[in-house]
């Protein structure tokens, strides 16, 4: 048996990017921010800032591209997935989460509205209520 599964709750560093495959599927692509906070021996406040891609498929991924904005606070379950391309001849290698759940944490305009996404990653999912910060499950 085996488990790949990435759960965060992080801030976008960006305006999400919403591009089309060929046969008119749509993918969005977005990185979040999450932090790690601690004190170190001295009692000094530390603070280390972690990166994460996120892709999102389908009706989904257009949702995101239509309520998402920089600063946004957003939780993200999926799958950890690896890929390599080639640049200038070096084999290169990069890891991303592919979203299977997608829910908007926080407030905000119209782009800011909450917005739950769950369930199959080529489903739009339904849309539940808020889901407050005291609510997050960590």
């Amino acid at each position: 048996m085996s488990v790949n599964k990435a759960i965060l709750v992080g801030r976008l560093g960006a305006d999400p990017e919403v591009r089309f495959t060929g046969a008119g599927r749509a993918v969005c692509n977005f990185r979040i921010a999450t932090d790690s906070v601690w004190k170190d021996r001295d009692g000094n406040r530390q603070k280390r800032t972690e990166w994460h891609k996120i892709v999102v498929f389908g009706p989904q991924g257009e949702t995101c591209g239509k309520y998402l904005a920089k600063g946004r606070e957003v939780y993200v379950e999926g799958e950890l997935q690896t890929r390599s391309y080639e640049k200038e001849g070096q084999k290169h290698y990069s890891t991303e989460i592919v979203a299977q759940t997608v829910r908007f944490l926080g407030g905000g305009g119209e782009r800011g509205a909450s917005r739950d996404m769950g369930g199959d990653s080529d489903m739009g999912g339904g849309f539940d209520a808020p889901m407050a910060d005291d609510d997050v499950p960590f």
